[in-house]
C-alpha cells in the first residue's frame, strides 16, 4: 500500500514538472542565434505546441522594451518548429521594411530578397499563437501541422540601418487615416457606394482593414451621412478628388467588376498637400485593389514616390 502511494505521488510530481516545462514555449522566444545557447532540447529553441495552446504570448518578458508596431509583423506558418520559421522571418522582414519606411517598393526590391535569406540576423524575438487553440484535441495526430500566427519583433536599430543602405529612412510622426469613397459596380446589381453601414460592403470593409494594417496604416470607412454631405451617391458621384482633412487622406474612386478579365478594375484619385494623384489597377480581387489604394496613399504621404509607380 505504501509503495503504491509513493509511486502515485511520484507520478503526480513528474506530470507537474512536465506541465511547467511546457509553459515557456508560448512566450516570446529569442532568435535562432540566441536559442543555440539554450540547448537543443529547450522549448524556446524549437517551439512548443502544448505551451502555445495554454499560455498567451508575453513578448514583453523577453523582448527589448519599446519595440513599436512598425518593427513587428505577423505570418501564418505551420507548426512552431524550423519547417516554416525561416520563411516566416523572411516574409515579416519584407513587411517591416515597408511599414517602417513608408516605401512599398522595398518589398520586391532584389536587395530585400537577399536580406530575407538571413532575416534571423535582425530579429529581436518572436512568439507563436495557435490558430486552432479553441478546437479540442482528440489525439496527438497532426498537432505539429496546426496553423500558428508567428509574430516577429525586429531590432529597430538594425532595421533603420538597412533602410539607410537602401537610401531610405524611417517614416516618423503621424500617418494619415485612409478614407475611401468608392462607387462599386459588382457582379450583380445594384451598384452602391461603400459605407460603414451598407450590408453589401461587410466583407470589403474587413478586407480594407487588413490591407491597411499590412502597411502600418489605419482606414476609416465613411458613414452614409458623411457621403451625403460630400455629395457621393450612385446617381451623383464626385468627379474630382475631395480635399483631405487633417490627418485623413480621402481617396475617391470606382471599383468595377469585369467578366472579360475576369477581375476588378479600380481607378482612384487623391488630393494630398495640394497635389492631385491618379492611379489604378485591373484584373485583381478586391483585396489586391484595396492594397493598391493604401499603397498609393503611403507613397504620397511618406514622400517616397508617386502612387502610380507600379502596383
Amino acid at each position: 500500500m505504501v509503495g503504491h502511494a509513493i509511486r502515485g505521488w511520484q507520478r503526480a510530481a513528474l506530470l507537474q514538472l512536465l506541465f511547467a516545462a511546457a509553459l515557456p514555449g508560448a512566450q516570446a522566444q529569442p532568435t535562432a542565434a540566441d536559442a543555440g545557447a539554450q540547448g537543443p532540447g529547450s522549448p524556446s529553441a524549437n517551439g512548443s505546441y502544448f505551451g502555445s495552446r495554454l499560455v498567451p504570448p508575453k513578448p514583453e518578458g523577453s523582448c527589448p522594451p519599446n519595440i513599436g508596431p512598425m518593427y513587428q509583423a505577423d505570418a501564418i506558418v505551420t507548426g512552431t518548429d524550423m519547417r516554416q520559421r525561416p520563411w516566416g522571418f523572411a516574409q515579416t522582414l519584407r513587411v517591416v521594411l515597408v511599414k517602417s519606411s513608408g516605401d512599398p517598393r522595398l518589398k520586391d526590391d532584389p536587395r530585400t530578397a537577399q536580406l530575407a535569406q538571413h532575416a534571423d540576423r535582425f530579429v529581436a524575438c518572436f512568439d507563436y499563437v495557435d490558430m486552432m487553440a479553441a478546437v479540442p484535441l482528440h489525439d496527438d495526430q497532426g498537432t505539429s501541422d496546426r496553423p500558428h500566427k508567428l509574430t516577429v519583433y525586429f531590432i529597430p536599430a538594425e532595421i533603420d540601418a538597412l533602410l539607410a543602405q537602401f537610401g531610405d529612412k524611417p517614416w516618423r510622426g503621424e500617418r494619415p487615416v485612409v478614407v475611401p469613397v468608392l462607387l462599386v459596380h459588382g457582379r450583380k446589381p445594384p451598384p452602391y457606394v461603400l459605407s460603414a453601414e451598407i450590408p453589401a460592403g461587410e466583407e470589403q470593409r474587413g478586407s480594407f482593414a487588413t490591407a491597411a494594417d499590412q502597411f502600418g496604416m489605419d482606414v476609416r470607412i465613411p458613414s452614409e451621412a458623411e457621403l451625403f454631405d460630400w455629395g457621393a451617391s450612385v446617381v451623383h458621384f464626385p468627379s474630382e478628388p475631395l480635399p483631405a482633412s487633417d490627418g485623413e487622406a480621402i481617396v475617391v474612386g470606382t471599383l468595377d467588376w469585369s467578366e472579360s478579365l475576369p477581375g476588378w478594375i479600380g481607378k482612384w484619385r487623391l488630393r494630398w498637400h495640394g497635389t492631385d494623384y491618379s492611379w489604378g489597377i485591373s484584373g485583381v480581387n478586391y483585396d489586391a485593389a484595396f492594397r493598391n489604394i493604401v499603397r498609393g496613399v503611403v507613397l504620397a504621404a511618406s514622400g517616397a514616390g508617386s502612387p502610380d509607380q507600379g502596383n
